[in-house]
């Protein structure tokens, strides 16, 4: 076991020692090998770091991490001093094509399937390319005349699943601007510095796709500590194409990614996605099939090709500060499979609106099976976490969410997924385009919307395994919702957002109703579970201020008075104000278990731990025992005003 080091001022050459450390962490990862570390110092990086080795075990992992105390920085981007003045605050430089090689940011398109605006085929695409002035990223312009007179430009504002098509001013885009031409043997880039001088600050543009990522798959075992990483042209990523990330595993297992500091990344900061092998961007390539057909061909093709517990999946993603990317802060397709997210922050995701799709959040998963979600903070993004197809054994609990576009959408999958003791602090809390799901004891500022799909059938799996178990349509329902607070001050962004859980009006409540209603239909089949809705389990909810409850839940809390309920920031931390009746601390409720849940009703699956434990949800938001039973994520609340730090977390409330 060796520990090499890395400083700017090395030399490759140089046997890798403290006092004689190599130059390029790239060359380091040509030599590490299982139980081997590799420790960076102070320094600006300015590589593709490609792991040709792994680890072998969880005991003998390779470490590429921040010398202790020092700030190692791995960029994307090369340093562009040589500019000259075009026409009033636009300049121009001319770039050999030999700097980018293979890959040309500023030829490449934002390019894939579930693209929508702007259309790389039919309209006018954006490019991976970027310019950065002092560490600020520039939109691209449409062309050199908009850079001569930049005006106020109308943005998409597109939400899935509606058609909703508001069209939004968004004054930066009067700020700075680049445009770009390719020619055979050289790029031209042009930018607007409005009143900057470029030959007197840092200008930096983007050329590689990737800051730390294997070109090959099975690089297991790997940690990736301490580092900053940015300006990275990294691709769109949906699920049926290859998905390099900024910073990504490569479709391996076992890695540990931790207290790095992410940014700007063009589209993902980290990826726990698929690779090329399972299908890449068929549906834009070739219009032969959907793309949901196509989603589906992945899944099959990587369960052919040994997509299980023993050789994906299991990755660590825990501490990291990542903001200011186009698409992602987390992505995954398959390759995320029991993995852990939890005590990041995420904030300001796709919030320049340069492109739009589908497969945008803070957090994007698709197979999320058994992943755990916990203790983030995500916030100012379009949308905050996204769990789509296969989210079995997925648990989402102790986030805060707040100023987002919608906080947690969850979508075409059948659970048993977990959704308890989160703060939803946006107006558009829930996108429920989905079935099966726990909603415990959170507190729900927003609203809710929730929508059947029944022209897509989604695979489900064997409990704890990406062996499958068979195949369904979303019906909409079959999910619990208990111990909730629900508030109904925020704004309604569209007719079947509400504020509660009166959107369930018309579900039977229990399972042998349901049962009764699909026999009473008899004789039919698959019509059957059209005709008649799905049950859904709520009870013990709390609603404030015009929140509405489902029409037979037999024991709730109701209250037009106004809780007040408010997040504010104040240096780096997070606050929550809420006012309580006394007459909540007394609507006193029990300890919901596992037991209390039941199953899943197409795949028959509990909700309960990955291990296949037993959950007694008893640990509040801050991960303190709840004493004293209410209801919401918080224990130890009083009657009055209420102040507590949500953000960094603590145990401690502060009551006045």
């Amino acid at each position: 076991m060796t520990t090499y080091h890395v400083a700017a001022d090395g030399l490759d050459q140089n046997p890798g020692s403290l006092t004689a450390p190599f130059a390029s962490i790239s060359h380091a990862a040509v030599i590490a090998r299982p139980g081997d570390t590799v420790l960076v110092h102070d320094g600006v990086y300015r590589e593709w770091v490609d792991p040709q080795e792994g680890g072998i075990s969880d005991l003998e992992r390779i470490t590429y991490a921040a010398a202790l105390g020092e700030h190692p920085v791995i960029k994307g981007s090369e340093v562009v001093a040589d500019w000259v003045k075009v026409s009033g605050s636009v300049w121009r430089t001319v770039l050999p094509n030999s700097l980018f090689g293979q890959f040309n940011p500023y030829q490449e398109k934002v390019y894939g399937d579930w693209m929508v605006e702007p259309d790389p085929v039919s309209g006018k695409p954006k490019h991976l390319g970027c310019v950065y002035l002092d560490g600020q990223a520039f939109y691209e312009a449409d062309n050199f005349e908009q850079l001569l007179a930049p005006q106020l430009r109308t943005v998409g504002c597109n939400v899935p699943w509606t058609n909703h098509q508001e069209k939004i001013l968004d004054p930066e885009n009067t700020l700075y601007q680049w445009w770009a031409e390719v020619n055979t043997d050289q790029t031209v880039i042009y930018a607007n510095f409005q009143d900057r001088d470029p030959r007197e600050a840092l200008v930096e543009i983007n050329v590689r796709p990737c800051c730390f990522y294997p070109r090959q798959p099975g690089r297991n075992y790997l940690t990736v500590r301490g580092f900053e990483m940015a300006q990275a042209a990294c691709p769109f990523t949906p699920p049926t194409a290859d998905q390099p990330g900024m910073l990504g595993a490569h479709w391996s297992k076992g890695w540990i990614i931790e207290y790095n500091h992410l940014h700007d990344a063009k589209c993902s900061a980290i990826s726990l996605g698929k690779d090329e092998k399972t299908g890449h961007n068929l549906f834009t390539r070739t219009r032969r099939k959907p793309g949901y057909a196509y989603q589906y061909e992945a899944v099959c093709r990587a369960l052919n090709n040994g997509w299980n517990k023993d050789n994906i999946g299991s990755h660590v993603v825990r501490y990291n500060r990542i903001h200011d990317c186009g698409q992602n802060g987390v992505v995954g397709h398959l390759g995320c499979v029991f993995s852990q997210i939890y005590g990041n922050e995420i904030y300001r995701i796709a919030t320049m609106h340069e492109f739009y799709g589908y497969e945008i959040a803070g957090i994007k998963l698709h197979a999320a099976i058994d992943v755990q979600i916990y203790e983030n903070n995500i916030h100012h993004c379009t949308l905050g976490t996204w769990l789509d197809w296969e989210a079995q054994g997925t648990r989402v609990s102790r986030n805060l969410y707040f100023s987002n576009d919608r906080d947690l959408m969850v979508e075409v999958t059948h659970g048993p997924y977990i959704v308890d003791h989160n703060i939803f602090a946006s107006d558009y809390n829930f996108e429920n385009v989905a079935q099966g799901g726990a909603y415990i004891r959170n507190l729900c500022l927003g609203t809710m919307r929730r929508q059947a799909v029944l022209d897509r059938s989604t695979p489900y799996h064997v409990a704890h395994s990406t062996s499958l178990l068979g195949s369904s349509f979303v019906y909409s329902g079959d999910d619990r919702l208990y111990q909730n607070i629900f508030t109904g001050t925020a704004p309604v962004w569209e007719k079947q957002s509400i504020h509660g859980t009166r959107g369930y009006d018309g579900c039977p409540p229990t399972y042998e109703d349901y049962i009764a209603q699909i026999e009473a239909n008899l004789p039919g089949d698959e019509n059957l579970y059209v005709k008649v809705p799905q049950p859904a389990y709520i009870n013990e909810n709390a609603y404030f201020s015009g929140a509405e409850a489902y029409e037979q839940e037999q024991r709730c809390y109701r209250s037009l008075a106004d809780p007040a309920a408010e997040i504010s920031q104040d240096q780096g931390e997070v606050w929550l104000d809420l006012d309580l009746e006394p007459a909540l601390l007394h609507f006193e409720t029990q300890p919901l278990t596992t037991a209390d849940l039941g199953s899943a009703r197409s795949c028959d699956a509990l909700y309960e731990a990955p291990d296949g434990k037993p959950i007694t949800f008893d640990r509040d938001y801050f991960g303190s025992e709840i004493r004293q039973c209410a209801v919401g994520p918080i224990g130890g609340l009083t009657a009055g005003h209420n102040h507590l730090r949500l953000w960094p977390r603590s145990d401690r409330h502060l009551t006045d």
